[in-house]
């Protein structure tokens, strides 16, 4: 058997008869840019991550860059992230001509640790963006109560996120803002690129609208230096189709992951940790093993691929090296990104699935 790490077509099949019809009427509708289906999108997604508005943008990316932006963030500011994600945030910072600054992560959860952001902050530091990892949120509380009394704002990335909660609250609501990603192997995926911006602040949210719109309120009048930064209205009448799937999608992500903790936890492994104030959405379930090249290998010739998140941190990716970080600058993000190995996940696993990829994990730990 061949268990693919990711099956977005398994998705399709299950939504297609849903979808057609509704990508048909959005391409007879003529309205292909900011439609309706993007207004009724932004306010959808609002009400889910429990804010008052919601920007529709290009992608996950530009969301961090246009939030950032809406913060008057630029030359001088620093900007405190994680080394071990996606370059996204660390690329929206540089977009604005800030300065990176990392902070190691927790060894378990493997967010952004609050006492070694604490370590950075000085009197430039302008915010703080909390990766959300793998589908739990980073410990928030703690993060706001370094940023609120400084004036620092929290800009959360909840690209692997979405629905994933703290002490009950929706990821995206605790910060001034929440960036989401609609890339197609999200939670909540498009059929092509797309973010979203979410707020409780009603000028940051009219901010967004024109940043996004080459800086224009009124057609041809820019008050601001804006982007092309555009949520179209066809990804958007897509998304609107799955986003009444996705609890049932992220219940059962869980499903998938206690099966697997539970099917291998005899083995000499490390496994994903919830922190006891989240509710955990696993985008990722990633495994610890001080023997994870020769696993994966095992795993490979077995027909199930696995693809490891992230292989070199980003203090030490080429794009970086004339800032000076070195090996040794973040030991907890270094370790982990040569001991984890993430399965297959996707609601679409079925349980003959599973049982190949524990079957074949298992049968590598039997070796002689």
């Amino acid at each position: 058997m061949n268990v693919p790490f990711l099956n977005l077509a398994a998705q399709y099949e299950s939504l297609k008869s849903e979808l057609l019809p509704v990508v048909e009427k959005t391409l007879a509708s003529g309205y292909y840019v900011l439609g309706p289906n993007v207004s009724a999108l932004e306010q959808e997604i609002a009400a889910y991550a429990g804010t008052k508005f919601g920007v529709g943008v290009n992608s996950g990316s530009d969301a961090l860059t246009l939030a950032l932006r809406a913060l008057d963030i630029g030359p001088g500011d620093e900007i405190i992230t994680s080394p071990f994600t996606y370059i996204a945030p660390a690329e929206s910072i540089h977009q604005v001509r800030a300065k990176i600054v990392f902070a190691d992560i927790h060894s378990r959860t493997f967010n952004i640790d609050p006492e070694r952001v604490a370590a950075k902050i000085t009197s430039k530091t302008k915010a703080i963006i909390p990766v959300h990892l793998f589908g739990q949120a980073a410990p928030i509380d703690e993060l706001l109560a370094l940023a609120k009394p400084r004036g620092i704002h929290v800009v959360e990335d909840c690209a692997q996120a979405i629905g994933a909660t703290y002490t009950g609250q929706p990821v995206g609501s605790f910060g001034a803002m929440g960036c989401f990603s609609f890339y197609p192997t999200k939670n909540l995926g498009a059929d092509g690129d797309g973010g979203m911006v979410v707020t409780n602040d009603e000028t940051l949210a009219k901010k967004l609208k024109m940043l996004r719109v080459h800086g224009i309120e009124r057609r041809y009048f820019h008050d601001l230096h804006g982007y092309n930064s555009r949520l179209d209205e066809l990804q958007a009448a897509i998304l609107r189709v799955k986003l009444p799937h996705l609890k049932r999608w992220n219940a059962r992500r869980a499903e998938v992951a206690r099966y697997y903790t539970q099917n291998l936890e005899h083995l000499p492994l490390e496994f994903p940790v919830t922190a006891k104030e989240n509710t955990h959405v696993f985008h990722v379930y990633a495994l610890l093993t001080d023997r994870r090249d020769a696993l994966q290998k095992f795993l490979a010739d077995k027909g199930v691929p696995t693809l490891i998140y992230y292989p070199l941190p980003l203090h030490l990716q080429k794009v970086y090296e004339k800032l000076g970080w070195k090996e040794g600058d973040f030991p907890i993000a270094e370790k982990i990104s040569k001991l984890i190995l993430p399965l297959p996940m996707y609601p679409e696993l079925t349980k003959e699935q599973l049982d190949h990829v524990t079957g074949a994990i298992l049968g590598f730990f039997a070796q002689p």
